[in-house]
Parts: C-alpha cells; sequence; structure tokens
C-alpha cells in the first residue's frame, strides 16, 4: 500500500512539473513586418498649362489655353483618398488609394501586425495592393490563407473608392 501510494504521488508531482514547466515557456515572437510606406502624396507641383498657337482661319496665330482633361471612363477624381478601418478578429486595416487621371496609381494599407498577422498580412496585403493597382472596382481576389484580411481590405478599399466617385 505504501509503494502505491508514494509511486501515485510521485507521477502525479512529475506530470506536474512537466506541465509547469510547458506553460512557462513562451513560444518566439512571430516576426513583425514593417510595412513599406508609399508615398501616395505627390510632393510635385501641378504641371503649368502651357499655351498652344493653333493656326486662325485669317493666318494669324490665335492661343488658346489647353483645356483641362475630361473625367476618365472610371469616374474617379484625382487624389489621396483613405477608406474606413475595417476591423476583422485580429485587427483593423485602412486602405489609402491614389488617383490619377482616372486610375488608381497608388495603393497602401495598415494592418496589425502582431503575432500571426506578422507572418500572414504582410504578404496578402502586397497581393491585395496589385490587384488593386489599376482596378476599376473592389472586386479583387481574396487571398488564400488570409480571409479575415481579404474581407477587411476590401472593406476598406470599397470605402476608398466611394470617396474617390465623382
Amino acid at each position: 500500500m505504501r509503494r502505491s501510494t508514494a509511486a501515485a504521488v510521485g507521477t502525479l508531482t512529475g506530470a506536474a512539473l512537466i506541465i509547469g514547466v510547458r506553460l512557462s515557456v513562451t513560444p518566439p515572437e512571430a516576426p513583425v513586418a514593417q510595412a513599406p510606406v508609399a508615398d501616395l502624396q505627390d510632393s510635385s507641383p501641378a504641371p503649368a498649362k502651357k499655351p498652344t498657337t493653333k493656326p486662325a482661319a485669317n493666318g494669324e496665330g490665335a492661343k488658346e489655353e489647353e483645356k483641362a482633361p475630361e473625367k476618365a471612363k472610371t469616374g474617379f477624381k484625382d487624389g489621396v483618398f483613405k477608406g474606413n478601418a475595417a476591423a476583422n478578429p485580429y485587427g483593423k486595416i485602412q486602405v489609402t488609394i491614389k488617383v490619377e487621371g482616372g486610375e488608381i496609381t497608388g495603393a497602401d494599407a495598415t494592418y496589425p501586425t502582431a503575432n500571426d498577422s506578422g507572418t500572414i498580412n504582410p504578404p496578402a496585403i502586397a497581393t491585395l495592393k496589385q490587384s488593386t493597382l489599376g482596378a476599376t472596382s473592389a472586386d479583387v481576389a481574396a487571398v488564400s490563407g488570409a480571409t479575415y484580411t481579404s474581407e477587411s481590405y476590401v472593406k476598406s478599399l470599397q470605402a476608398a473608392l466611394d470617396a474617390a466617385k465623382a
């Protein structure tokens, strides 16, 4: 009886020590990738419109100002537009787009990089940004393995596109 009691106590003590050691060990931190900062603000001044000379019917050159380009078929106005931050269980994603000539020429996003998000979000956001360039809607393909990220990105992109509508 004494032996069986000692064996049971020893087994339980050993198991408790093993569990305690495993619980006290923290897993290594996930690598946190800092998103590259895209310069969506154009710091260069707009080119000045130069007068052009057209031959007039009377043979003299008549000066005429160049007309501003008409709105592109997409209906987006030029500028930088920020979408609303779209939340998912792992954090918030906010998309900023740059529109020039009625087309999306730049896209950037802020996103969480803590824990698993640091390994999932950077490549997923990079893929989504590439899909956004030249797009005319928020209908971009979702990234496999990053469903929440893709859904939040599309929601924020749609808000930015709505703000860019003329």
